[in-house]
């Protein structure tokens, strides 16, 4: 009878769960040492309103397999300590590094790549979320039609994703929507690489399922090492020197970030899904821009993974929503 009363509180709280600033803004920032980026990035969006004091912080790392962060696998230690410390300044209550590897075992991720090391001598928690306590979210998606999900659900108030940009073999691209989306099942019920239960049989459409069920206030994507070719573990690492993208609506954050890798919000079935019912915003007309400009971002990306300026976005003109043809 506990546990039903548990499912209740969460479906209800989830339903009707608003981000913390429902205005699409995203900042790109661009240092040559990626620390800073993060920093200069987050200042650009009105964190005072994000952030509020004796909040429950919650940041989900991209965490997905015991590979160095120069292969673009997964994000790097000492960004992560920065970001810790860009919160700890705005006094929350409790911050929580948390997340669940799809394919290792998240704590040889934690001690194989030195997260361990940061999360320590930052003094702040760690929770594995391949694993329990449990409480239940109805995702009434067509094949997982409710998942186990980390209690800790019921406990945050602020949701910050942090990734890198990858292309990815089934999802198209790998940013802050999919970080979440995969990060948060748990891999004791879903299995390594969280392939069990059918989230692969319909992953776009279980990737919908969770994002409307689990705002993300902040996403950070850094693109200062990106994954072309293939991902989200063995495509070709590309370093653009610090570019990072940092935005309160997880749509328009991943809809910019599939623009560098030459995506229109469309050709990312996800993506163009979310936006089509209303959880976020796609269309860069209705987007508030900051900081670096789309095509400087585009023309440092596809230089650093092509050798050459290939961009969507040129002449001062962003491309609206759809493509020419």
């Amino acid at each position: 009878m506990e546990r039903n009363k548990i499912d209740i509180i969460l479906r209800e709280e989830f339903i009707v769960k608003r981000r913390r600033v429902t205005e699409p803004i995203v900042a790109i920032a661009r240092n040559r040492k990626e620390q800073q980026s993060i920093v200069e990035a987050l200042d650009l969006l009105p964190m005072n309103e994000l952030i509020k004091a004796e909040d429950c912080v919650v940041i989900t790392p991209n965490w997905v397999k015991a590979q160095p962060p120069n292969t673009a696998a997964v994000v790097g230690p000492e960004t992560l300590r920065e970001l810790i410390q860009y919160v700890k300044k705005k006094n929350p209550k409790r911050i929580v590094v948390a997340t669940g590897s799809g394919g290792d075992e998240t704590s040889n991720v934690f001690k194989g790549i030195g997260y361990d090391v940061v999360i320590n001598e930052e003094n702040v928690e760690f929770i594995d979320l391949n694993y329990g306590p449990y409480a239940k979210l109805f995702l009434g998606h067509e094949i997982i039609k409710e998942t186990e999900i980390n209690q800790l659900i019921n406990e945050m108030d602020v949701l910050i994703s942090f990734t890198q940009l990858k292309y990815h073999e089934e999802a198209t691209i790998s940013a802050s929507i999919k970080n979440i989306a995969l990060g948060w099942p748990p891999a004791e019920i879903h299995g390594f690489p969280k392939k069990t239960l059918g989230i692969h049989e319909d992953l776009h459409g279980f990737i919908v399922a969770m994002t409307k069920k689990i705002p993300t206030d902040i996403s950070i994507i850094s693109v200062d090492k990106a994954m072309i070719g293939t991902g989200p573990s063995d495509g070709k690492a590309i370093n653009t020197e610090g570019l990072v993208i940092a935005a309160t609506d997880a749509v328009a954050a991943d809809a910019v970030g599939g623009r560098l890798l030459g995506f229109l919000p469309q050709a990312v079935q996800y993506i163009y899904k979310l936006y089509r019912d209303g959880i976020g915003e796609a269309d860069p007309r209705n987007i508030t821009m900051k900081g670096v400009t789309l095509e400087d971002a585009e023309k440092i990306f596809s230089v650093a993974a092509y050798g050459q300026e290939v961009v969507l976005d040129k002449d001062n003109k962003i491309k609206e929503i759809h493509g020419n043809q």
